[in-house]
């Protein structure tokens, strides 16, 4: 008997960055144990440093698209988990998916609010996406 793949949603703002990372590690380091989506409260662009800096892991980023996350509630998704990661007050605007559903926050920098040097825009993102990625695998060994 094979387990139900669990759904999981992350959200951030504008579903240009922290949730993207998050969706592909989940879908990558936990493949057939959970579903990964984002989206946001606000889609914006998808923010070109994450697809950098994404690309040095071999995660592929840049043909994806923002998606908001208030379509995917009136279309009445179901989800296991929805996993907030931005800042405290954004992650209150969320709506309350219906069925089930687990809620977390992670509350990570936002790599739109960066500044300085591109060079010092990346260092700062790879240190947002290596954050990200260590709470995914903590996330799939609590819940696996």
């Amino acid at each position: 008997m094979s387990i139900p793949c669990e759904k999981v949603l992350f959200v951030c703002v504008h579903n240009s960055a922290r949730s993207q990372m998050a969706e592909a590690f989940l879908n990558k380091m936990a493949a057939g144990r959970f579903q990964a989506q984002s989206a946001g409260l606000e889609p914006g662009q998808l923010n070109p440093l994450v697809v950098e800096v994404m690309a040095e892991l071999q995660y592929d980023l840049s043909a994806n698209r923002t998606k908001d996350v208030f379509e995917l509630y009136r279309r009445g998704e179901v989800f296991s988990y929805v996993i907030t990661v931005c800042d405290g007050a954004s992650a209150e605007r969320c709506p309350l998916f219906p069925g089930i559903t687990k809620r977390l926050h992670w509350s990570f920098a936002d790599p739109s609010s960066l500044s300085g040097s591109h060079a010092e825009q990346l260092a700062a993102t790879r240190v947002i996406r290596d954050e990200i990625k260590a709470a995914v695998a903590e996330f799939i060994i609590a819940h696996a």
